[in-house]
């Protein structure tokens, strides 16, 4: 039975595991940033949950492009471009791979 099971599973279906993964780690992100302009008013155990599981799922990929990029000063604050460029690279280097996958 899972000989059968692995037959049925081809490089365009795993191209399509691959597409969805990377739309739920963009979606991630932009949770993540839209976290960045809200403050958590009420203390909520599980929303708090949530939003950790977000930081620590996110934080290392795009504490790679912080490194990088320094954040922008705008007045008594500064613009955080890392989750753009984060993005931007994770679109182009996914979309790459997924084509080369779905060959």
């Amino acid at each position: 039975m899972t000989a059968t099971l692995l037959a049925a599973i081809n490089r365009v279906d795993i191209a399509d595991y691959l597409r969805t993964l990377l739309t739920i780690y963009i979606v991630l992100i932009f949770i993540r940033i839209l976290m960045s302009w809200f403050t958590r008013i009420p203390y909520n155990r599980y929303l708090d949950m949530v939003l950790k599981f977000v930081s620590d799922v996110t934080d290392p990929y795009l504490n790679i492009f912080r490194r990088i990029l320094p954040p922008v000063r705008l007045g008594p604050g500064a613009l955080d471009l890392s989750p753009i460029v984060g993005v931007l690279v994770l679109s182009i280097v996914g979309g790459i791979v997924i084509n080369l996958v779905r060959g």
